[in-house]
């Protein structure tokens, strides 16, 4: 995985709540057992019409947005467990999905694949929204050191919670198998002793 510390970057703002992992990425492709080739079917329901070509009214589809971060309305990634979802994501370029809420298992599982999950408050996922409304460029400042986004328009700023574990693990660009390795003296010190 890609080290991770801190993102200054633009948004896409996708303004739904209840954003399940089948509306994610649809079940009918997840037949690959590899991460990458999947970003091209994110959304895809929302994102194209039955002959395959663009649905323009859909914000993935403007030009106007783009960005690293994606601002999704609360409850997100609830439905059913698929790792995909999180790959999905990451395939169509994004580092950061922010909601007001997300379903635990869609968190673990962007935990786990890189993806920074960060749950705000309600009323600063409105800011960010109202931010991006006003000036489609708006950009938000994401620090995972400190653990803090920020609105760079306005300075507002809001904490967010991460387990330290996985924290140390995307600052550090492991996964759990690179974290036990990167432990690798400590395990020949403890089986000498």
């Amino acid at each position: 995985m890609k080290k991770f510390t801190k993102l200054t970057s633009a948004v896409v703002p996708l303004n739904i709540e209840n954003i399940d992992t089948d509306q994610i990425i649809p079940a009918r492709f997840l037949k690959a057992t590899t991460r990458e080739g999947f970003g091209e079917n994110l959304f895809r329901d929302w994102r194209y019409e039955n002959d395959n070509s663009l649905k323009a009214d859909f914000v993935l589809n403007n030009p106007t947005y783009s960005g690293k971060i994606l601002v999704a309305g609360k409850n997100f990634g609830c439905g059913s467990s698929r790792e995909h979802a999180a790959w999905a994501i990451q395939d169509a370029g994004f580092d950061v999905v922010i909601s007001s809420f997300f379903a635990d298992i869609f968190k673990g599982n962007a935990l786990n694949n890189g993806l920074l999950p960060i749950q705000v408050s309600e009323d600063f996922l409105a800011q960010i929204f109202n931010a991006v409304e006003i000036d489609a460029k708006s950009a938000l400042e994401v620090d995972l050191e400190n653990q803090t986004v920020m609105i760079l328009a306005t300075g507002a700023k809001e904490d967010f919670e991460i387990n330290p574990y996985k924290k140390s693990c995307l600052i550090n660009g492991y996964d759990d198998i690179d974290f036990i390795l990167a432990q690798k003296d400590l395990i020949e010190a403890f089986e000498k002793s």
